[in-house]
This record gives C-alpha cells, structure tokens and sequence, in this order.
C-alpha cells in the first residue's frame, strides 16, 4: 500500500498532543485522520510581522506586541460571577493592560518575567491604573527551547475554531503532525503537469500554507492566491474530473446498453394525445434524446432548462420510447409534493396510451406497498413514479430500461447511480433541473453528461413582472393581487418555513390564512402546507387546479410542482428568507398561461436601491460584518445585507441562469447547493466561484491525460491511480479503476 493511502488510514489520534477528547473536538471540524490534518487549511492569516512598541499604541489599533508580564492579578465580578484574569505587560516603551475573560487558568499560565507575544484591539482604559488596554488578546509564551519559530513577529495562520478547541491549540497539533508525518506525504501529480501549471509539489506546498515565512504577503495568502493554494485546489479539481472523464469513457464504451426501438407505435400515439403543440427546442432536445436512444449504448443526459418550458413533455417522450420498447421506466423526484404532481399530470396521458403508472413514495401503508412492489417486480406496472422510496433495497424491477431524475440537483450522485444500479443491465439516464446551474457547477457535478437544454418557452409566454414591496406598503401589493382576482384570475401566497417543527411557521400561515379569507371575500381560499396528509394534499392542488380556489396560502411546498395556467399572482411574505433559487422557482408558477404574470415579494428591508448601484461587500480577513442575520426558509441563516443584494437582482433578472450565476457570486458555491446537496463532491481548497479558469484547466488536462493513458498504467501514474481509485472510484462507481 503507498505511504500516501496510508496516511488517510491514520486515525488523527496517532498525532502528538491529540486524545481521546481532541479527537472528537477535530472530528467536528472535519479531521478524522493524518491526511484530513494535511488538508485543514487555515481559513485567514494574521500579518504580526510588526512589532509596535507599547509606546506607540493608539486606541482603536489592532496591533502586536512583545513584552514581559510585571503584574497578575484576578478578580470575580459580582452580579455574574465572571473571572477577570488582569496582566500588565512592560518593554522599553510602556506599560498595557491586559484583560481575559473566563480564563481563571491563565493566572497559573502567566507569571512576572514570562515572554509574551499579544494580538488584539488597543481600547482607551479609563477605569483601569494604565491608559490603554487589549481585552482578550491572542496570546503566545516565547519559550524559545520549544517555539523557536515564534519569538519574534510573524505570519500567524488561524484556523476554523470549535468549543474546547482554540486555533492556537490546532497550530501546536500542526506543528507536531508536520514534524512525524511530512516526510511522508507524496507528490501525485505528474511533474510535466506541474511545469505546465507553475506550481510546486505537494510536499513543498503545504508547510507554506500552515507556516508562512515573513518573505510572503499576508493579502495574498488570504485572498487564497498562492502558487501553493493553486496547487492545492487544482488537484482536487482534476481528480474530480479525471473520475468524471473515466466514468464517460466507461459508459461511452459499454455495449450493454439497450437500443431503444424509438420509433414505436406509442410514440406515434403520443402525438395524437398531446393537447398542445410542442416548441422546437423541445423537438430538437426530443431528437437528442431519440439518438442517444435507439443507440446500444447506454445513454446519460442532463436537460437543463428554465422554470416552464417544458421539460416534462420532453421526458414522457423518453418514457414512451422505452416503455413502447418493452422496458420499464422509473421517474424520482425529491419531494412527495412533485412526485404526486408528475403522476397526477402524467396519468391522464398514461391512460390514453394504455401504460400502466403507479406512485411509489413514503407513508403507504403496508399492504398497499406489498402490492405496489409485486406489481413492479412482475413487470405489471410499466412506469413508476416517487421519491426516496425507489432507493429502498426492496424495490425490484422486471425489466427496467429508462431512468429520469428530476431536480437531480437535490440529489446526490451516489444516489443516482443507486436508482440506476436497479437494472439487471445498463439502462439510459436523464437527469433534469429547473433549477438553473451555473457553468461551473455543471461541469462539476455533471461532468460524466451530455447536455440537452431547452432555451425557448412556449409561444405567447409574457415574462412575469417582479415587484418589491416593504411590508408598509402591503396594502399596495394586495390592491394588484385583488384587481388580478376580480378579472378571474388565481393567485398564491406564500410563507416561509424556518422553525425544524415548522409549527410555529405553520400557525402564521393559518392565522394569515384567516386574515386573508376576510380581507379578500367573497373569494374562495385554500391552505397548501407540509403537515397535511397525501390525500389532503392532492385534494387542495386537484381544487386550485380545477379553478375551485381563487387564493392558494402556501408554505413552499409550492415551490416545484403546481402547474395552473390561470394563476398570474405570486405574493411572496418575508420575501427576505428566500434564496434565489427558490425564488426564481416560485416565480415560475405563475405566467404560464396567456395572461400576464405578478410576483409580489413583500420583505422588511426597507428601501432596496437596484441591484447595479449596491455597493460590493468586501471584507478583509478576519473582519467580523455587525448585520442582523435572517433564518432563511431552508434553515440557513445570512445577513440583512445579503438578502438586499438578493433581491435587489432578483427583482430585475428574470433569466434564470444569470440569478444562478449571481447567486455564486454572492454566496459561493457551498451555499448555492448545499453540502448535502453536492452528495459526496465536497472541495475543502477549491473555490468554484474564483477557479473558474482553473476547472476548465483541470477539465482539459484530465481529458488529455486519458486519451495518452485511459487506465492509468504508466508508472508516473501509479500515485495518481491510487488517490483516484481511494477518493472516488466507490463514490461514482468507477470499475475500471483499482
């Protein structure tokens, strides 16, 4: 086994000055073992390479000084029994004091004549014996036996923190970990990738990022734009899409895929079912799909496209053709919510054509489950719609053929490849998102696909017209929804959901639900939310459908699914608690008839200027940002700015890749997605949002590398084989590796 795998395999236990206790405390922070230390990189620098005299402190400064402790003392306050351990610390310029809250150990920690480096804010000290003071100061004894790098000003790098466990204590475990491991780590990369790229090797580039020298800018290192960060962040990047390149290369020549009869005679049939003529962009996609089809091989496909333009169309045409082959087809979404929804618009057209289509998804009873798989695993029923419960390991299939996933963005790509691992065979994937994915993320999470997209809408569709509303101007926004009802139109009103319980959430959309129901009568009122049953569920959206509704009051479960052509207003309260996406999701349920659609947001931030004239927020490392932070309605929490930002460009884009690409940029990729939502693609160097160009890169060399050595058996390969074959040959299923 090479050195490398096996420090992955060394429980971070085995670091000096790490117990049973720290363990634990790092196992927070993400850091299981040696490797994972390696990797922990610190989040800023602190620039201490200058020295100030004591002499020439200000109030108001953050600054580091070096001095020796004259005077301890500690007293306890009274009223909230807090210990205050006090210090005044002398050089050749002056005195200061030095204040430290709830640390009573420090009085044994420092003693008259200790060497001190100290960091933190000078503060004017008017009820103390000296003129100025650092309250909570970072601090580090110079004992120059053991520290000898400490003991003058420095680069200082600081590391994410948990309760129990400071970034100083993590830079002891650095050190020692450095001092009985680095030797081993070894260099995966081959050495004319790295002269291409210009960066250094990965033994010569991690004890830069853990201890900088003086010689290095401290705004570089934060800003993560070090020759070294390049290093670091490439090879997650390229191992990523060399797994990638070497799960398509695999599909790509497999010939057990199935060679779809596309042109059956149920695919004819559908067209003589549908009510409505489809646009081009769905007939070329459509054409795509058939291609790839009737190939023997096996088909994976991502179809992107914007919130209603038809995607699901596209996919019963996929359906067809597999179902009028002989096969079966399995449909997953991620909630109960659209998996009822694709079934209900599905099954009228199902039934015409004579294919057989039932719901499979959480909550059913036992008996009706029991026979719901049997008539699956006998290859009765054709076409299969739900959720999660496809994963289950009792769900057997006759003879599956066709696998779609929709909004494949709130699953993982494990969990795809568990849905398509349900064949006896290869069957074809289609993955499909209303959710708009900026370029980089596609090429990342995606990056084993052919792309089909839908860049047209259908014909006469208006674009809905956005409006911002402070809650003081309520009235306004319920005075446009109203002259919208009164012309026979529906519309939705919509509440976030922040609490776990979601009870308290739920109680306001009821009482609101009430207010409403007075305010806007004679018209009739719905309640849609998460805690009432399947059956209620269907039975509400089946009224609002059917035009027995005028106001449907929400909660987000209307975010995808709900597909009524007469609603034409979406109000949206706390508009401030939602993230793009969902936004951009909602708006999407109203406009798609011929009428002109209203999204309504009424949110507490009062006057929000356009999204060009808002100023960028920009803050240096280390800066804490003093705004109020909101609970958003996916249990996330940002501040007032960013959600001003938000809506600011909400309300004047109404494309939905441009909102995906601005809501990179403003929260970066991890919250975007989500780590959950990545599956296992989680980047602990690599940024998305700042290494565009370097993905690409890494995209191209991967590409290249295969075409020279596709199973990676030149011995400059061995290593790389090995940590590919470690990170993400179980991960994406890649048998070809290892």
């Amino acid at each position: 086994m090479p050195i490398q795998s096996s420090l992955s395999e060394i429980p971070i236990q085995f670091a000096k000055g790490v117990g049973p206790r720290r363990a634990r405390l790092l196992e927070k922070l993400g850091v299981q073992t040696i490797e994972d230390a390696f990797w922990f990189l610190p989040w800023r620098y602190e620039n201490r390479l200058e020295v100030l005299p004591i002499g020439n402190l200000l109030p108001g400064m953050k600054a580091t000084i070096k001095g020796r402790v004259q005077k301890v003392w500690v007293k306890t306050t009274y009223r909230k029994r807090l210990v205050v351990v006090t210090v005044t610390v002398r050089d050749e310029t002056g005195l200061i004091e030095c204040v430290f809250f709830n640390q009573p150990y420090l009085e044994k920690t420092f003693w008259p004549g200790v060497s001190l480096l100290l960091t933190g804010p000078v503060l004017s000290n008017s009820s103390g014996s000296l003129p100025m003071t650092m309250r909570g100061p970072e601090y580090e004894l110079l004992d120059e036996d053991e520290l000898p790098d400490m003991c003058g000003g420095r680069i200082v790098p600081v590391y994410h923190e948990t309760n129990g466990l400071s970034s100083k204590q993590i830079r002891r475990i650095m050190r020692s970990i450095f001092d009985h491991y680095a030797s081993h780590l070894q260099e995966m990369l081959p050495m004319a990738m790295r002269r291409q790229l210009g960066v250094p090797t990965l033994p010569e580039a991690l004890p830069v990022l853990h201890f900088p020298n003086q010689e290095r800018s401290v705004e570089v290192l934060n800003q993560q734009a070090t020759p070294e960060h390049r290093r670091l962040a490439f090879e997650e990047l390229f191992l990523l899409q060399l797994a990638l390149a070497m799960r398509r290369q695999g599909q790509t020549q497999d010939l057990e895929g199935i060679a779809f009869a596309v042109r059956n005679p149920l695919v004819e049939q559908l067209k003589t079912v549908l009510p409505f003529s489809l646009t081009s962009a769905q007939e070329r996609v459509i054409q795509e799909i058939s291609h790839a089809m009737e190939l023997p091989t096996s088909m994976n496909r991502l179809l992107q496209g914007d919130v209603g333009c038809g995607k699901t169309v596209v996919a019963l045409h996929a359906i067809v053709m597999a179902c009028g082959s002989g096969y079966q087809a399995a449909l997953m979404a991620p909630t109960e919510v659209l998996s009822e929804q694709h079934y209900l618009s599905l099954f009228p057209l199902f039934e015409a054509l004579g294919v057989r289509c039932l719901l499979l998804k959480g909550g059913q009873t036992g008996r009706e489950r029991g026979e719901i798989l049997a008539r699956i695993q006998s290859g009765h029923v054709q076409v299969v719609v739900g959720t999660h419960a496809l994963l289950q390991p009792d769900v057997h299939f006759a003879k599956l053929g066709l696998v779609i996933v929709d909004e494949q963005h709130k699953f993982g790509v494990l969990q795809r490849a568990q849905l398509r691992g349900k064949a006896a065979w290869h069957p074809d994937v289609l993955v499909m998102t209303a959710t708009p994915i900026p370029r980089t993320l596609a090429m990342t999470l995606y990056g084993d696909l052919d792309v089909s997209v839908i860049d047209q809408f259908p014909p006469g569709k208006k674009p809905v017209k956005t409006m911002l509303f402070p809650t003081g101007q309520r009235k306004e926004a319920h005075r446009l929804m109203r002259k919208e009802l009164e012309a026979g139109r529906q519309a939705y009103v919509v509440y976030p959901l922040v609490e776990p319980s979601e009870k308290i959430d739920l109680q306001a959309a009821v009482e609101a639900a009430e207010q409403l129901r007075e305010e806007f009568s004679p018209f009739r009122l719905g309640l849609l939310h998460g805690r009432l049953s399947s059956r209620e569920k269907q039975a509400v959206m089946a009224q609002f459908k059917e035009n027995e509704i005028d106001v449907l009051v929400a909660t987000t479960v209307v975010e995808v699914g709900l597909d009524v052509h007469n609603a034409t207003v979406m109000l949206i309260e706390h508009a401030e608690r939602f993230g793009l996406a969902q936004l951009h999701q909602l708006r999407g349920r109203v406009g798609r008839g011929l009428h002109q659609g209203y999204c309504l947001l009424i949110h507490a931030l009062g006057t929000i200027p356009p999204y060009s004239q808002q100023m960028p927020m920009k803050l240096e490392a280390g800066q804490q940002f003093a705004d109020e932070i909101i609970n958003s309605s996916e249990g996330k929490a940002f501040s007032r700015s960013t959600a001003r930002r938000r809506l600011g460009v909400f309300a004047q884009c109404d494309d939905g890749f441009a909102l995906a690409e601005e809501d990179l940029k403003i929260r970066g990729p991890g919250h975007v997605l989500g780590v959950k939502q990545w599956g296992d693609i989680d980047f602990r160097v690599a940024d998305l949002a700042r290494d565009t160009l370097l993905l690409i890169k890494a995209k191209q060399m991967a590409v290249e590398l295969l075409e020279r050595d596709p199973h990676l058996i030149l011995p400059d390969h061995h290593i790389l084989k090995e940590t590919l074959r470690r990170k993400w040959s179980e991960k994406l299923a890649l048998g070809g590796i290892g």
